[in-house]
């Protein structure tokens, strides 16, 4: 058997991207191992020299990684991504600065969508978060403008067919309002783009308002203002890596300072 572990799974784990980052970065020859272009399914160990666009990996992370979630609350207007070409504001403009490594988003959410969004220094964390095999529920408020029919909610449980495929709630249910718009609670178990938006708009409604307030066993923090983030509380943690399958690293004793923070 070959030394080490895949590739892209060690680069994930040491923070630099969420491993189908990596992965597109190896078909791209981005990335070289022990001066050759890496290629899918190679594996490196200790000792292996490791380059992303030229500039030598700090290999020594991707063995002992620390691993950090938090939560932030996205406000409207800002995008997922790192780079806008329009130039308008990122999730990543508010987040805390790392000694090393970077911040790897579990998932996306769209301009106009606020709610929690988890993000992690650990990219295999991330990848697992994200997969379509893990099924992790994600939930959400959101508010339609329109008449939504009893017979609109039986086809959007059932299942409607979209431009990607056939797709459903896996709950929903009534959260109350009045007049033309009207609140609901609904869950998913999968990220596909813009899928809430797109289910509703099937039936010729409009979503007004859209709000992510849980990811697996995560919740919106209560009382955590839009453009601020916290780091997960060691019990949130602790569920968030059984969800993944992972197990929960040895409890340590903290070395001082605030566990909870905010962003700016």
């Amino acid at each position: 058997m070959a030394e080490g572990e895949r590739l892209q799974k060690l680069l994930a784990r040491a923070g630099l991207g969420s491993r189908r980052q990596i992965e597109d970065w190896i078909r791209q020859g981005r990335i070289r191992l022990n001066g050759r272009t890496a290629v899918l399914g190679a594996r490196a160990a200790r000792g292996d020299r490791i380059e992303l666009d030229g500039r030598p990996v700090q290999f020594r992370l991707a063995l002992e990684p620390r691993r950090r979630v938090i939560a932030y609350h996205k406000p409207v207007g800002e995008v997922t991504s790192r780079r806008d070409p329009g130039g308008r504001p990122s999730v990543f403009d508010r987040l805390p600065p790392l000694k090393t490594g970077r911040w790897v988003a579990v998932g996306r959410l769209d301009l106009n969508t606020a709610g929690l969004l988890l993000l992690t220094t650990d990219g295999d964390l991330a990848h697992r978060l994200m997969h379509p095999a893990t099924g992790i529920e994600r939930r959400y408020a959101v508010r339609v403008q329109g008449p939504v029919t009893p017979e609109i909610l039986r086809r959007l449980r059932q299942g409607v067919t979209l431009e990607d495929g056939p797709a459903a709630f896996d709950q929903l249910r009534d959260a109350g309002g009045s007049g033309s718009n009207h609140w609901f609670q609904v869950s998913l178990r999968e990220g596909r783009n813009r899928e809430v938006r797109r289910l509703w708009e099937s039936q010729g409604l409009r979503v007004s308002r859209l709000l992510r307030v849980g990811y697996g066993p995560v919740r919106l923090p209560r009382g955590l203002r839009p453009g601020h983030w916290r780091d997960l509380e060691p019990a949130e943690m602790a569920s968030l890596l059984a969800a993944a399958g992972l197990e929960p690293p040895a409890p340590v004793r903290p070395a001082g300072g605030r566990r909870r923070r905010r962003g700016p």
